[in-house]
């Protein structure tokens, strides 16, 4: 095989060394430096990302005090709306204090029955089907009344006939106030 080699011309054995040296160099090319070249690319991929995670963390960081101020803000604005909606132990004062109300406005009470509560979301809606008699600016003042309760209640499907008494009223409605379902809210994650 040698004697052969040796039978070739110059530029044949220089091409026969050239491609000889460039198949040991290929393969070590291959073989040793392209894994690197693809693992650094997959490292420069994964450092990018990483860099880019860390921008926004400390983008937010820096609104932390915004962030923090606005959870104070709506914890605050919870406390007063949980306080307009009361809790089960509360339900029977307030439903005394419209009775009261009613009779402190110089009406007279016919009917007065609450009735089976309506659950929606966080709170749950207590209709109370009320019934009175008396003057049209006697009614005024109950309505009035109510609505300055520290308790949020609404006054719903008014019908006001005439009674058979001169300048007496014959009023139904349904009073309906709310009351809040802590036990049924989760915290989010």
């Amino acid at each position: 095989m040698f004697d052969k080699i040796g039978e070739l011309t110059k530029i044949q054995r220089i091409l026969i060394c050239v491609a000889a040296f460039s198949i040991v160099i290929s393969g070590f090319i291959y073989f040793s430096y392209y894994p690197k070249f693809q693992q650094i690319d997959t490292l420069d991929t994964r450092h990018k990302k990483i860099k880019g995670e860390l921008e926004t963390a400390k983008k937010n960081a820096g609104q932390l005090k915004k962030f923090q101020q606005e959870m104070k803000e709506a914890e605050d604005n919870f406390k007063i709306a949980s306080k307009a909606l009361p809790e089960t132990k509360e339900i029977p004062s307030l439903l005394t204090n419209i009775s009261k109300s009613g009779q402190d406005s110089g009406l007279e009470f016919l009917l007065f029955q609450p009735n089976p509560d309506k659950t929606s979301g966080f709170y749950a809606e207590i209709p109370v089907l009320i019934q009175v008699k008396g003057g049209y600016h006697n009614l005024a003042l109950f309505f009035d009344r109510v609505s300055r309760l520290s308790r949020i209640v609404n006054i719903e499907d008014i019908d006001i006939q005439a009674s058979s008494e001169p300048g007496s009223l014959m009023t139904k409605c349904t009073a309906v106030t709310y009351r809040f379902l802590e036990s049924e809210i989760k915290p989010e994650p």
